[in-house]
């Protein structure tokens, strides 16, 4: 009785340990006009993407985050098209308010980009559907 106790326990920790890795599904929030912030959650998901052909991936920009996803503002704008054209689990969302707060129009995003009514809600809804989050800032 008393071996079979660190087997089960060895066995369920396992079972958890590959459930964990078949569901990775991450947030990031961008608020920043920062370059840096930029180019790190970038790289962030680029190697994600890489390295986890299953995991989801998100980032939702709001406030001046919305600059990354700006055509002509953003640094990373190429990257940003090449990583939504070859992996259909990453998607930028951008909030709606603060495009609307920027006198941004839509037509102004580079494309394959979201509109979320509220950048906010749309990561907390996120985190209770169990996504992970990451504040990206250097």
């Amino acid at each position: 009785m008393k071996m079979n106790f660190p087997l089960t326990c060895l066995l369920l920790f396992t079972v958890q340990l590959i459930q964990a890795q078949k569901d990775y599904k991450v947030v990031f929030d961008l608020t920043s006009k920062d370059s840096l912030d930029h180019k790190a959650v970038i790289r962030w998901v680029n190697e994600i993407a890489n390295s986890s052909a299953d995991a989801k991936l998100e980032v939702v920009m709001y406030g001046q985050g919305v600059n990354m996803v700006t055509t002509g503002r953003s640094p990373v704008q190429e990257t940003i098209s090449q990583l939504i054209t070859t992996y259909k689990n990453v998607s930028f969302k951008v909030c709606a308010v603060a495009l609307k707060n920027q006198n941004i129009d839509k037509s102004q995003l580079i494309p394959g980009i979201e509109i979320v009514p509220d950048g906010i809600y749309e990561i907390i809804s996120k985190q209770r559907e169990g996504w992970g989050y990451i504040k990206a800032v250097h």
